[in-house]
C-alpha cells in the first residue's frame, strides 16, 4: 500500500522524539521538531491571514541608529565580558588580609560579586603586608617577603591556549619571585628576578596545561623583599585589550551605535580617571553598582572598541556629581585639536587626531532618586542648560540627548514638581528645548527580580516591549504638539535603554538569561520601532554583554543569546523604508519595508503561537514578485536558550527559493524576515 509522507512522518517523529530525546543531539532534535510542526499543520491552502501590500504607501525612513546598543560599567558587561583582563582587583583597591572572604553577593552562582580582596595569602601571612606609602597606583601596594605570596582563584583557561601577563615590582636589593598558573592539577611556572628600587614591568607568559574554570595564579616570594604595584593576565589573542571571542560576536550582532559609560554609573564617573597609562589609572569603588572600577576601559578604549566593531559612539556625560566644566572638557578631549588643553592630553595618550564624537547624552535618569546627584526638575532644567551650552561651546556640531521621563512625576521627592503636575519630559521640553536635539526615554518590561508575581503568559509577554514603545511614541506626539514653545518642532526620541529585565542573575550582577519567548518580544519591539519611525530616531538595546545582555560569556567562551539573534536578523536583512500596513493579523505581528533602492520588498513576521501559520500575500499595484529568501529564528519551546561553551541551539536559518504565490509559511515560536526582488 502507498504511504503519504505528510501522514507518515508526524507519526514517526511523535514516537521517536520522546523515547530518544536523550540520545539525539539538541540541534537535530530542534530540526526534527520543526519538521513535525510543518507536517502536522493544516494544509497550505488553510491560510491564517491576508496580507495586501501597497509599495507606494511608505512611512518615514528607519534611522539605522534604531539598531543601537548600550554598555555600562556594571556587573560583567565590560570587565568579564568585553575586556580581556582575567584578574579581579589587580590594582589592590582592597586591603589584602589573612581573612579570605572575597565574595559579597551572588555567592551561590558561578559569577559571584567581589566585595573584598580576591587575593588569598600563601605561606607566612606575616610576609604579606598592604602598604600605603609611595604606592604605584591608588591607595595600596603590596609588600612580599621571601616565603610568602598571594594567589587568586576562579580563573578560566583553555588547555593549550597562551596567556600573557606582567607584574610591576620594585625591591631594595636582589629579589626573586615565582609566578605559577595552576589548572587541572598541573602547573606552569616562571621565575622573575628584580633588583630595581623603582617599579619595573616584568612580563611573563603561560600555555595553560589544562582547561578549567577554577585555575589559580600565584605570586610567591622566593628571595629578598619586594613590593608589587599591579599585575595583569590576559589571553594572548586579546584585541587591544578586548576579548577576541566577544568581539567576534559583537561584529556579528551588528550594532550601529553604542552608548557608554552609563547608565547610573556615569553620574558618579570622573572621565579623567579613565585616560592615560592604564596601569597608573586609579582603582575606585563602582559609584553606582557593586565591585571595583579598574578604570582600564576608558574613553580611548571605548572609541577603539567602536572602531573595531564599526559602530558610531555616543557618550553619556555626568550631570549627577559632574558639572558643566567637566562635561565640556570631555568634549574637548574627544573633539578638540591637539593644541587645546584636553586635546593635548589625548595627543599625549597616542591619539593626535580628534575623534569627532557627534552624539552625547546630557546625563542619565536624573529624574530618579536612585541617581547620584538627583535633584528637582526645576533645578535640573537649569543644570541641563548650563551643561549643554558648555558642551556646544566646545563643539557646536554636537547632537545632544536630554534626559526625559514621560509621565513620571516625583511626588515624594520633588514637591515642586508634584505641585506643578508636570511630568519630567514636559518640563524639559518646555524649558530646555533650545539646548537639546533629542529627548531620551528609558523603559524595561518583564517579571522584574524584585517582583514575586508569576511570569506573564507568552501571548502577553511578547507584546510588552511593543506596547511600551507605542505608549511613549504616541505620548510624545500629543505632548510635543501641545507645547507652544516648540511651535510645531518635533524633537525625536532616543530610546536609549529598552529591554526585558527579569529572571534570576545567572551571569553575575543583573546577568539575566534570555530565551525564545524574550526573542519574540524583542522582535515585536523592533516592529513597533519601524511603525514609529517618524518620531523614534534612536534606540539602544540595554545592555549588550552579560548584564541583561544579548551576548553571554563564561570565563572562556561567548555565545549569542536568542535576543541577540533577532537583533542581528533585522539589522542585516530588513529594509529601511517602512510600508504602512493594516495592523490586525490576529496573533501575528507583521511589518514590511522596501530596501533603500526600492528594488527589494522585505516582510517581518512574528509568530508567538505553537502552530505554524501561512499568510496569503498580494501587491495592490501591478508590481510582481521574484523568487525570495527567508531568514528565521525559531525554537521548539519558548524556554529554549543558548549558553556559552555549548553548541548553539537557536540560530538564524536561511531558506531560498521562496515563491510568494504559495503564501508565506512561518514556523511556531518564530520570527522571520522574507525578502523578494520586485
Amino acid at each position: 500500500m502507498g504511504c503519504n509522507l505528510n501522514q507518515a512522518m508526524p507519526v514517526f517523529l511523535q514516537r521517536l522524539l520522546p523515547n530518544a530525546a536523550k540520545n539525539i543531539p539538541m540541534r537535530i532534535r530542534h530540526f526534527l521538531t520543526a519538521i513535525l510542526a510543518m507536517t502536522t499543520v493544516h494544509p497550505m491552502a488553510a491560510q491564517t491571514a491576508q496580507l495586501s501590500i501597497d509599495t507606494t504607501n511608505t512611512a518615514a525612513p528607519i534611522n539605522p541608529y534604531i539598531y543601537g546598543q548600550f554598555i555600562e560599567h556594571l556587573g560583567r558587561c565590560i570587565y568579564g565580558g568585553i575586556w580581556a583582563e582575567m584578574l579581579e582587583d589587580r590594582k589592590f583597591y582592597f586591603e589584602v588580609t589573612d581573612t579570605y572572604a572575597p565574595y559579597a553577593g551572588l555567592k551561590d552562582t558561578d559569577y559571584p560579586v567581589v566585595g573584598a580582596s580576591p587575593w588569598e595569602m600563601v605561606g607566612s601571612s606575616e610576609g604579606v603586608k598592604t602598604v600605603t606609602q609611595d604606592t604605584f597606583v591608588g591607595k595600596h601596594s603590596l609588600r612580599l617577603r621571601s616565603g610568602s605570596g598571594i594567589r587568586q582563584h576562579d580563573l578560566g583557561v583553555v588547555a593549550g591556549k597562551e596567556y600573557t601577563g606582567y607584574i610591576w615590582v620594585k625591591s631594595t636589593g636582589e629579589a626573586r619571585l615565582r609566578v605559577t598558573l595552576s589548572s587541572g592539577g598541573k602547573d606552569e611556572t616562571v621565575t622573575l628576578d628584580c633588583s630595581n628600587d623603582d617599579f619595573e614591568k616584568l612580563p611573563f607568559a603561560f600555555t595553560a596545561p589544562a582547561t578549567s574554570d577554577k585555575a589559580t595564579l600565584e605570586i610567591f616570594g622566593e628571595k629578598g623583599e619586594l613590593v608589587i604595584g599591579t599585575l595583569s593576565l590576559m589571553p594572548a589573542d586579546n584585541v587591544e585589550g578586548m576579548r577576541a571571542d566577544t568581539l567576534e560576536l559583537l561584529k556579528e550582532l551588528g550594532g550601529t551605535i553604542y552608548r557608554w559609560p552609563g547608565g547610573n554609573f556615569t553620574s558618579g564617573y570622573d572621565w579623567h580617571d579613565g585616560i592615560g597609562d592604564r596601569d597608573h589609572r586609579p582603582p575606585r569603588k563602582n559609584p553606582a553598582w557593586t565591585g571595583v572600577e579598574h578604570n582600564d576601559f576608558g574613553t580611548d578604549e571605548f572609541l577603539a572598541f567602536c572602531r573595531i566593531i564599526d559602530a558610531e559612539p555616543m557618550i553619556a556625560s555626568n550631570t549627577g556629581f559632574g558639572d558643566a566644566y567637566c562635561a565640556a572638557q570631555w568634549v574637548q578631549y574627544c573633539n578638540g585639536s591637539a593644541d587645546t588643553l584636553a586635546g593635548s592630553w589625548r595627543a599625549k595618550n597616542g591619539n593626535p587626531e580628534p575623534y569627532g564624537v557627534t552624539y552625547w547624552c546630557v546625563g542619565n535618569e536624573m529624574f530618579g532618586p536612585w541617581q547620584l546627584g538627583f535633584m528637582s526638575l526645576s533645578q535640573y532644567q537649569i543644570k541641563h542648560n548650563m551643561v549643554a551650552e558648555a558642551m556646544l561651546e566646545q563643539d557646536p556640531t554636537l547632537q545632544l540627548a536630554a534626559v526625559g521621563a514621560f509621565g513620571i512625576i516625583n511626588t515624594d521627592n520633588d514637591p515642586e514638581q508634584a505641585k506643578s503636575g508636570l511630568c519630567w519630559s514636559t518640563g524639559m521640553l518646555m524649558n530646555c528645548a533650545d539646548d537639546m536635539h533629542l529627548i531620551s526615554e528609558h523603559f524595561y518590561k518583564g517579571r522584574l527580580p524584585w517582583d514575586n508575581s508569576e511570569r506573564y503568559p507568552l501571548a502577553e509577554a511578547a507584546t510588552q516591549l511593543k506596547e511600551g514603545i507605542r505608549h511613549l511614541a504616541e505620548g510624545h506626539r500629543k505632548l510635543q504638539a501641545s507645547l507652544p514653545n516648540l511651535n510645531g518642532r518635533v524633537i525625536p526620541i532616543t530610546m536609549d535603554e529598552w529591554n526585558y529585565w527579569h529572571r534570576e542573575y545567572t551571569y553575575g550582577e543583573l546577568g539575566c538569561a534570555y530565551d525564545m519567548a524574550d526573542a519574540l518580544g524583542v522582535a515585536e519591539g523592533l516592529h513597533e520601532y519601524f511603525r514609529q519611525s517618524d518620531i523614534v530616531q534612536m534606540a539602544f538595546y540595554a545592555q549588550t554583554v552579560n548584564v541583561i545582555g544579548a551576548i553571554k560569556t563564561s570565563r572562556t567562551a561567548a555565545q549569542m543569546e536568542t535576543t541577540g539573534l533577532v537583533l542581528e536578523l533585522y539589522r542585516k536583512h530588513f529594509g529601511s523604508v517602512p510600508l504602512k500596513l493594516e495592523t490586525d493579523f490576529g496573533p501575528l505581528d507583521i511589518v514590511a519595508a522596501l530596501s533603500e533602492d526600492g528594488k527589494t520588498l522585505t516582510i517581518g513576521i512574528v509568530n508567538p503561537t505553537s502552530e505554524a501559520k501561512t499568510i496569503a500575500l498580494s501587491l495592490k499595484e501591478s508590481t510582481t514578485f521574484g523568487i525570495g529568501t527567508s531568514w528565521s529564528v525559531s525554537a521548539p519551546s519558548e524556554h529554549t536558550r543558548n549558553e556559552p561553551g555549548k553548541e548553539r541551539i537557536v540560530d538564524i536559518e536561511r531558506a531560498d527559493g521562496i515563491n510568494a504565490a504559495n503564501g508565506l509559511t512561518v514556523q511556531p515560536l518564530s520570527t522571520s524576515v522574507f525578502a523578494f526582488p520586485l
